[in-house]
């Protein structure tokens, strides 16, 4: 995007420790700040040292869902949410949200620190820390532990993955964006690999990565993959990866099911034998690195353009949330008949008093029933050439590998 364009979008946020956006956004968002997300102190033992806001709506539907988002390098949970609207989302149609937000302490870059063995298991680091902060949502907010989902982008992405793979339970679904496969980097040398060359594996060795993630055997989470065709920070073969890693989970096939255009991109799909669908992905054709902006269904505008923010004719936030089942509108009816008031988190006394212990293992005990979808008419996907660039810097620097 245009440096008039990046201006505009920092121009806009909520001013923070005497500067306007051009400093280090959202770090230490409070109430009141111009951002509708709260912090939250207290989820649990916090083993990746990650802080915890959430956006809960006044009036939540009787799905009383939970969607967790996860910011890319560089980014903030406060921006990003500014950027793509989630919190717009999560009050129209009645859910609520949390945004785990990374410290320059853990990566200077602010990335989710995906290819981190002790952040990337179950029951460790920034893994576990996600899990009680989502324990802490639904203990507070007594949402429905079978209708949690999480999405993310680029490191937030792999981290999508990471959650998905490793609390297969916790998750109905999940959303990738210019992420990359679970498992796949353990260091370094590994991750910048992955990010770059995007190795072709067996779609049985990447379906093992994610079975033995857990001891979690089914059913799994449905999935949406979305990737630019021009990204040239995480190698848009990464998509495919992705896909060929979840279509083994779920026992698929490697053929789409349906293909597709929605507003203008590629779309696949894959459905189980009940007619739902469990794997989709979109190319976005001729994007760069970032979250796909756009008008939704409705022609109703979500986020602002900014860095990683990217006018692309199409609204990834409001899809995913149709794909987790989410776009019921809240009536505007009961909207007006409510007292109008700021928005509130209030930690209950049983959770207060089960802070230092993990209370998510008391509430993971379900099964998924993914939202039942019409399939498609197949259409011919319009497919364009992949351009993957060599600028090691730069995929570093996204990867939170160096400064």
């Amino acid at each position: 995007m245009s440096l008039a364009k990046n201006v505009e979008f920092l121009r806009h946020l909520p001013k923070l420790n005497g500067f306007n956006g051009l400093g280090i956004y959202g770090r230490s968002t409070l109430p009141g700040a111009g951002s509708p997300l709260v912090e939250i102190s207290g989820f649990g033992t916090n083993p990746g040292a990650l802080k915890m806001f959430a956006f809960v709506p006044e009036q939540l539907l009787p799905a009383r869902a939970l969607v967790v988002v996860l910011h890319g390098c560089g980014q903030t949970a406060a921006g990003y949410d500014f950027g793509t609207g989630w919190s717009t989302l999560a009050k129209r149609y009645g859910f609520a949200l949390l945004m785990p937000e990374q410290q320059a302490s853990n990566n200077a870059n602010t990335c989710f620190n995906w290819f981190n063995p002790g952040d990337i298991a179950r029951g460790r680091g920034e893994a576990a820390s996600i899990r009680q902060m989502v324990a802490r949502m639904v203990a507070d907010h007594k949402l429905d532990s079978r209708r949690i989902f999480i999405t993310g982008l680029s490191a937030g992405g792999a981290m999508t993955s990471v959650m998905l793979a490793t609390y297969p339970d916790v998750f109905a679904g999940g959303a990738i964006i210019a992420g990359l496969p679970y498992g796949i980097a353990s260091n370094v040398r590994e991750a910048l690999g992955g990010m770059m060359q995007s190795t072709s594996r067996p779609a049985g060795k990447l379906g093992d990565l994610v079975r033995k993630a857990s001891k979690h055997r089914g059913p799994w989470p449905k999935v949406s993959v979305w990737h630019g065709s021009a990204d040239r920070t995480v190698n848009p073969a990464n998509a495919n990866e992705i896909v060929k890693q979840w279509l083994d989970v779920h026992g698929l096939p490697a053929a789409p099911m349906s293909m597709g255009d929605v507003d203008g991109h590629p779309r696949e799909v894959w459905w189980n034998e009940d007619g739902e669908t469990v794997v989709e992905s979109y190319t976005i054709t001729d994007m760069a690195h970032g979250t796909p902006l756009g008008l939704a269904g409705n022609d109703e505008p979500y986020g602002a353009e900014g860095a990683f923010l990217i006018e692309a004719g199409i609204s990834s936030s409001y899809h995913i949330a149709n794909f987790f089942g989410l776009t019921e509108r809240v009536s505007p009816a009961s909207e007006a008949a409510r007292p109008a008031q700021a928005p509130k988190i209030v930690p209950s006394a049983a959770t207060e008093s089960l802070q230092s212990s993990d209370i998510a293992a008391r509430l993971w005990s379900r099964t998924h029933k993914p939202v039942r979808e019409h399939k498609p008419a197949p259409r011919e996907p319009k497919r364009r050439g992949i351009d993957v660039g060599s600028v090691i810097a730069r995929a570093l620097t996204a990867a939170g590998l160096m400064k």
